[in-house]
Order: C-alpha cells, then sequence, then structure tokens
C-alpha cells in the first residue's frame, strides 16, 4: 500500500502564545488585572490569596481561579472571601488556558477587578505556559530553602514578582532573604520582592498597593492607546 505524507505546518507553540494574547486583550478591555500565582506545594499561595482577597474586596471585584491535581479544598477555603472556583487536573502537574477559559464563567460573576489564578504546586511545568495573565507571582517559602531559584531557574526567570513567604519563621529556618534575592536575581535581574508573612500579616498592605498600583499603571496605557486615532 502507497504511504503518502500530509504536511501539517503548524506552530503549536505560535497558537498557544496568539491564544494567550487574546485573553490578556480581553481581560484588559474588561478591566480585570489578571494575576497569576506559582510555587511549590505548601509554599502559602492559598493563605496570601486570603489576606489578599481580605483587603482588595473593601474597594474591588475580586475573583480566584485554583488549579490543584485533586479536592476542592483550596476553593472552600478562599470562598468567604472572594468567589472562587476550583481547577481539578486529575493528574496533570500544570493549568493550561483553555481550562482558564472554561472555568471563568463558571464564576458566580464574571466582571472583575482583579482575577487571581492559583496554579497547581510545582517549580517546573506550570513556567512553560502562558495563561493570559498581566503579572507573574512566584512565592518563595522561607521553609523550602533559599537556594530555589538556582535549581529552578526557569519558573523566576519567567515571572516579574518573587513574594518571600512565611517570614515569621525565619528565626526558626536556616533562609536568608539576601542569599535568595540574590540568587534570583542572577537569573531575572528586574524581580521585585515582597517578604510577607500572610498569617501575621506583615508585608500583606505593600503587596496590595502594589497590585492596585499596576492595575491603574494597565487601564492607563490601554485607555491612552484606545484613544490614539
Amino acid at each position: 500500500m502507497a504511504e503518502l505524507t500530509v504536511p501539517v505546518q503548524r506552530d503549536i507553540k505560535e497558537e498557544r502564545r496568539r491564544a494567550a494574547r487574546a485573553f490578556r486583550d480581553e481581560r484588559t478591555r474588561a478591566g480585570t488585572f489578571v494575576v497569576r500565582l506559582m510555587s511549590s506545594p505548601g509554599a502559602g499561595k492559598t493563605t496570601l490569596l486570603q489576606k489578599t482577597a481580605q483587603v482588595l474586596t473593601e474597594r474591588f471585584r475580586v475573583g480566584i481561579l485554583v488549579g490543584d491535581v485533586e479536592t476542592e479544598r483550596d476553593a472552600q477555603r478562599l470562598a468567604p472571601y472572594a468567589p472562587s472556583l476550583q481547577i481539578t487536573t486529575g493528574g496533570a502537574c500544570h493549568l493550561e488556558l483553555p481550562l482558564v477559559q472554561r472555568a471563568l464563567p463558571q464564576l458566580s460573576e464574571t466582571a472583575f477587578d482583579f482575577l487571581f489564578i492559583e496554579d497547581v504546586g510545582n517549580l517546573i511545568c506550570p513556567a512553560s505556559h502562558d495563561l493570559g495573565e498581566h503579572l507573574r507571582v512566584i512565592l518563595l517559602s522561607t521553609t523550602e530553602g533559599d537556594d530555589k531559584p538556582g535549581k529552578y531557574p526557569k519558573a523566576f526567570r519567567t515571572s516579574q514578582v518573587v513574594v518571600l513567604s512565611k517570614s515569621d519563621l525565619l528565626p526558626y529556618v536556616p533562609f536568608s532573604l539576601e542569599r535568595a534575592e540574590a540568587d534570583a536575581r542572577l537569573v531575572q535581574p528586574e524581580l521585585q520582592f515582597f517578604v510577607v508573612s500572610a498569617l501575621g500579616g506583615d508585608g500583606i498592605g505593600d503587596w496590595c498597593e502594589f497590585l492596585i498600583r499596576r492595575r491603574d499603571e494597565l487601564l492607563a496605557i490601554d485607555a491612552s492607546q484606545s484613544s490614539c486615532p
């Protein structure tokens, strides 16, 4: 039997990048600032979102999508603070944009000023996928060691912000803020850093004010571009 080879000539990665750009542009036009959180398991993403939502919901509409392999526990924890929905991957180690797009309309409302996406706890796979976020944030907890930026460089290279979490434990663990920051800046010199204790509330105010400023800057740029002839 003769064989026929059919060239597909599709750039799957470019298609995904284009879809992410389109989603990001849609959220910008809607006035929604999309913040994605990545970290190792247990670094404190959900607790940080609890405290963040408590502050921001006094003035803004906040929505939260949470990725996990199984269970809806994190979304249940966040539900008292903001509309939240769990995305269970059923084994996949990261979220992908189609999962986010399907989940977003299922929130109790979709007109948000801030949309937070908590990715699956993993410092490897999520770094390779664009979910259409405006801001990519990586949490590094004091309990997991200050050498993670060098060991998992892509996660830090593709992020704009590092949140050093669980600062209340610094007196009890061998973690150097200076070494962690220096290691991370070797990978990505433009990283911004926040040191927080979500349980104690330290640093949360500065973190939230930063998010508000970044959203204001995004909307100001969008408004100026929209007004151009």
